[in-house]
């Protein structure tokens, strides 16, 4: 007879205590996918308007059996990678620049706000009236639009940095590089990594905005392509698809944050 402490018997097991973590977060979805597959088979929902969930899977399935889904994504990861990783080329040396010179920031802060609060959408034509209908208008409007999540979140990780671990790190002859590097970035990457989430979700909504207009491929140019001709369970399988594709991209970089970020968990537990 095996024996059971009693102290084990009101403990969950970590597959059980995962497995209802999941369940949890997954019954609103799925209570909202089965209402979307229900209402219109019910008649509730006109099924040519919103087609069943099922219908909307099965064309996307489609697109991918036939090849021509794998061309719009890789078009479309061209132009929303080359935006985003021009914006943080940009944002973290900037951002550590007026981080660090508060004089700087002060100054320069109210442009950014009245910036990052224009409407990208509405500043569409501008691009395309200085940059035409090509790649270039495409990649600069998602640039503007990832830039500004991780500038200021870049600034205010910096502006965040202990004042005494640098101080310390000074008074023992670390030199400037150093200082950055070995102190006020590793600080600074927990907010940093926040603005790269932030930026990357909206990169991908960007590219719908950007495929809009002068594409002949992309996941947003698929998708006004199929609602002008009315095969709305196309257009609602390219839309599951960025749905998913945003939750893969934004799990990818929460993992990628809690590998870099392991040190402070070491030191909660120190």
């Amino acid at each position: 007879m095996n024996y059971i402490h009693p102290k084990a018997k009101g403990k969950k097991t970590p597959v059980l205590s995962i497995l209802k973590a999941v369940a949890e977060k997954s019954a609103v979805m799925l209570l909202i996918l089965s209402a979307w597959e229900a209402l219109p088979r019910l008649g509730l929902v006109d099924p040519f308007l919103l087609p069943p969930f099922s219908d909307a899977v099965g064309s996307l399935v489609r697109l991918f059996q036939s090849g021509e889904m794998f061309r719009h994504i890789a078009k479309s990861l061209e132009r929303s990678g080359l935006g985003f990783l021009a914006a943080v080329a940009f944002s973290i040396p900037v951002g550590t620049f007026m981080g660090w010179n508060k004089r700087i920031e002060r100054i320069a802060d109210p442009l950014l706000q009245v910036c990052r609060n224009t409407s990208t959408l509405a500043l569409y034509p501008v691009f395309i009236l200085f940059f035409g209908l090509g790649e270039t208008s495409k990649i600069a409007i998602i640039l503007w639009g990832t830039v500004w999540p991780i500038l200021l979140n870049t600034i205010s990780g910096v502006k965040e940095a202990d004042p005494l671990l640098i101080k310390s790190a000074r008074s023992m002859g670390i030199s400037r590089i150093g200082l950055f590097t070995k102190v006020v970035w590793p600080m600074a990457t927990p907010s940093i990594l926040t603005g790269l989430r932030l930026s990357a979700a909206t990169a991908i909504l960007m590219l719908v905005a950007a495929e809009m207009l002068g594409a002949d491929r992309g996941l947003g140019f698929m998708i006004f392509y199929y609602q002008e001709r009315y095969a709305i369970p196309e257009m609602f399988g390219g839309i599951i698809f960025i749905a998913v594709l945003g939750v893969l991209i934004n799990f990818l970089l929460v993992r990628l944050e809690s590998r870099m970020t392991r040190w402070k968990e070491r030191i909660v537990k120190g």
